[in-house]
């Protein structure tokens, strides 16, 4: 596994760095298939302290994205949150593997168990987490649009989000409000 270690607005020690890479670095013990793991430390200058650092972890594996984002006043404990948020998200995807594959959902207990700091509460309720299923399929017409029309529409519905075919790239699209209160834009590619 590769760990990108990156720094916004925020300068990285030799201790937050031997600090992230001892906690992020051993997860691919528990998901073996980890390509590659980026950590980003910001620090924003905030009016509330406690929101003051933050952490984002994103995982690459066998093409799936696994993520989590924490925010503390301490660095440190702002790593070890986004940490114990990984561990859970590898347990719940290991758990879909296992039952997608295999069909066997006794087998989702054991490969729970083999994740360590994750408490007993996290495990009993990830084991018997039902799987999610569509409830509702909504169809609805797109028009051709520019991504400000896209966002003017978003704002209109009071929504969070924003489905759209963008006229410029010829190409559906998503715009989205970010939770910095900027806008973003999904714009998938085909492999």
């Amino acid at each position: 596994m590769q760990l990108f270690l990156q720094g916004k607005n925020f300068v990285i020690s030799d201790r937050v760095r031997a600090y992230v890479e001892k906690k992020i670095g051993k997860l691919d013990r528990y998901l073996p298939d980890i390509e590659e793991a980026r950590v980003e430390i910001t620090q924003e200058k905030t009016k509330s302290a406690k929101d003051r650092n933050i952490v984002q972890v994103t995982l690459r594996a066998n093409g799936t994205i696994l993520r989590a984002e924490e925010r503390s006043d301490a660095i440190y404990n702002c790593i070890d949150a986004v940490a114990n948020k990984i561990h859970r998200q590898i347990a719940r995807y290991k758990g879909k593997r296992v039952d997608r594959w295999h069909g066997q959902l006794s087998n989702k207990r054991t490969v729970l168990e083999e994740i360590p700091n994750v408490s007993q509460e996290v495990l009993e309720s990830l084991a018997e987490e039902n799987e999610r299923q569509i409830v509702r399929v909504k169809r609805f017409r797109v028009n051709p649009m520019n991504q400000e029309e896209a966002v003017e529409q978003m704002e209109l519905l009071g929504h969070n989000f924003y489905v759209f075919y963008n006229a410029d790239s010829g190409r559906i699209n998503v715009v989205y409000r970010r939770a910095d209160n900027n806008y973003g834009l999904l714009d998938p590619e085909v492999d």
